[in-house]
C-alpha cells in the first residue's frame, strides 16, 4: 500500500468523495489545498466515450490556452534555410536537419515539442519509434508539421499544448500553475473542454465527455460537473 504524506491526506479530506464540483468551486477548492514548496502544475484529465482502438475515433490536436501554461516550453525544429532562420528568431532552442535527428537518435530529448517543416519529414519520419512513445512526433493534426514555422514556434512558446487520448480513452493536459488566478485557471479549463467537445468523432455514440478531474501535481483529483 502506498504511504501518503500528511499533506496529501489533509488535502484528500478536503475533497468530498463522490461529489461533482462546478468549475468555479473546483478551482477555488484546488487553490485552498495545502501548499507544497513549489508552484504545482494544474492538470486536467478528461474521460471520453470513444473506442481508442479505432483509428477514426482518435482524439488529438493542439490548443492555445487563453492564459498559457505558466512554464517555459522548449522547442526543437526540423527546418532548413529561411524556415530555420524563422525558427531561431521565434525562440526555438534547437534547429537543424539530419544533424538534429542524429542528436535525438543519440539520446538527446531535452525539449518539450518538436516542430517540422513538411520538407523535412524525410528526416523526421525515421524518428517515429523514438519520438512516438514520448508523444513528441510532429504531426499535421497537432499543428507541428507546418509551413508557418515561425508562427508555430511562437504559439508553442506562448503556451499552446498538444494532446492525444491514451489507450483508456483519456485526454491529459496541463492547464496552468496553482499560482494562477482562479479566473484564469477556470477560463483555461473551460476553453479546453469546449475545444475537446468540438473534436467529437462522427462515429462515436452516446455521451462524448464522460467525466473530468482536475488536480495539482501533488493533490488528489477533484471531479468536475460536466455535461
Amino acid at each position: 500500500m502506498t504511504q501518503r504524506s500528511k499533506r496529501y491526506e489533509k488535502a484528500r479530506k478536503m475533497v468530498e468523495l463522490g461529489r461533482r464540483y462546478a468549475l468555479p468551486e473546483a478551482v477555488a477548492l484546488l487553490k485552498r489545498l495545502p501548499a507544497t514548496k513549489f508552484d504545482e502544475s494544474v492538470s486536467l484529465v478528461v474521460k471520453l466515450g470513444i473506442d481508442s482502438k479505432k483509428s477514426d475515433q482518435i482524439v488529438r490536436g493542439a490548443f492555445s490556452l487563453p492564459h498559457g501554461i505558466g512554464k517555459s516550453v522548449r522547442v526543437c525544429v526540423f527546418a532548413e534555410g529561411e524556415h530555420a532562420e524563422a525558427a531561431k528568431q521565434a525562440g526555438a532552442e534547437a534547429v537543424g536537419g539530419q544533424d538534429l535527428a542524429d542528436r535525438i537518435l543519440g539520446g538527446w530529448m531535452d525539449f518539450d515539442v518538436a516542430i517540422a517543416h513538411p520538407g523535412m519529414m524525410r528526416v523526421v519520419g525515421k524518428l517515429g519509434k523514438v519520438l512516438g512513445p514520448q508523444g513528441k512526433m510532429p504531426s499535421p493534426k497537432a499543428g507541428t508539421v507546418t509551413d508557418a514555422i515561425g508562427k508555430a514556434v511562437g504559439e508553442f512558446k506562448a503556451g499552446k499544448i498538444e494532446f492525444r487520448n491514451d489507450a483508456g480513452g483519456n485526454v491529459h493536459a496541463v492547464m496552468g500553475k496553482k499560482s494562477f488566478d482562479e479566473s484564469k485557471l477556470a477560463q483555461n479549463i473551460e476553453a479546453f473542454l469546449g475545444h475537446v467537445q468540438s473534436l467529437r468523432p462522427a462515429t462515436t455514440k452516446g455521451n462524448f465527455i464522460l467525466g473530468a478531474h482536475v488536480s495539482t501535481t501533488m493533490s488528489p483529483g477533484i471531479e468536475l460537473a460536466v455535461a
